[in-house]
């Protein structure tokens, strides 16, 4: 198969081409420093000329919903638009689990763009996964100081590399519009990832758990994000990953 990645250089996008690559599938890496804008659409068709299958992975960090439901509207859109015309047979959308009820910032752009592709014209997966294993570092690195404040946040992280090679695995076998959604082997808190990813990189900080108000904070803090049966679940814990030497956090 010829498979365009959208996001293709980042935490899940290079996972995800390295799976597909190993696979023996011709990869199309969809980025800017490939020479394709997917918010502005440039090199957007001549990149899926001969493309079966395309795999969405593009992310922005925000927790504002009316930025996050502009950056997946106007990517989606654009993509959608372009793999009609070229004729791309199954459109690919990681989301995330457990969202429903969670139509507020960061989330509220991926349930906004899974209407769009729901409604859209091109066959279509949506693949959930739940949160990564790189997310509780993404959020130490952004944090300076000796205290980092982690939102309570209840999950079942997944390694990003995992996500990449199930979300191959969905591109592999054809739209069915709801995969079954991915989740990690063991429940976790944030706060004590984070904890165990500073002592594991020798670092001095006090983690502290704060509980955010309003329809954003109780979903992280209700256990929703770790996802109901029937679910996939992977197979390398928290600790394995960090013991693994793969851990990544941008």
């Amino acid at each position: 198969m010829k498979i365009a990645i959208a996001g293709g250089t980042g935490t899940v996008g290079r996972h995800t081409v390295a799976a597909a690559r190993s696979r023996g599938h011709e990869v199309v890496i969809l980025s800017r420093s490939h020479g394709v804008d997917v918010q502005t659409g440039e090199g957007l068709a001549a990149a899926l000329t001969g493309v079966d299958a395309l795999i969405d992975v593009t992310n922005t960090t925000t927790l504002f919903a009316a930025t996050a439901r502009r950056f997946f509207e106007t990517g989606t859109r654009n993509l959608l638009s372009a793999e009609l015309t070229a004729g791309v047979k199954h459109h690919v959308a990681l989301s995330i689990v457990g969202i429903d009820g969670i139509d507020a910032g960061y989330y509220a752009g991926k349930l906004a763009q899974e209407r769009l592709i729901a409604a859209g014209p091109v066959p279509y997966t949506i693949a959930r996964a739940a949160q990564f294993h790189e997310f509780a570092g993404q959020l130490l690195h952004g944090m300076k100081g000796p205290i980092a404040i982690m939102p309570m946040t209840l999950m079942r992280p997944v390694a990003a590399q995992e996500v990449g090679d199930h979300l191959v695995t969905v591109a592999e076998g054809g739209p069915v519009q709801r995969a079954v959604d991915l989740v990690g082997p063991r429940d976790e808190r944030l706060a004590d990832l984070a904890r165990r990813q500073l002592a594991h990189e020798g670092h001095r900080r006090r983690v502290v758990e704060l509980r955010i108000p309003g329809v954003y904070g109780r979903g992280l803090a209700s256990g929703s994000l770790r996802g109901v049966s029937p679910r996939i679940e992977a197979r390398l814990t928290f600790d394995e990953w960090l013991q693994s030497g793969t851990a990544f956090a941008r």
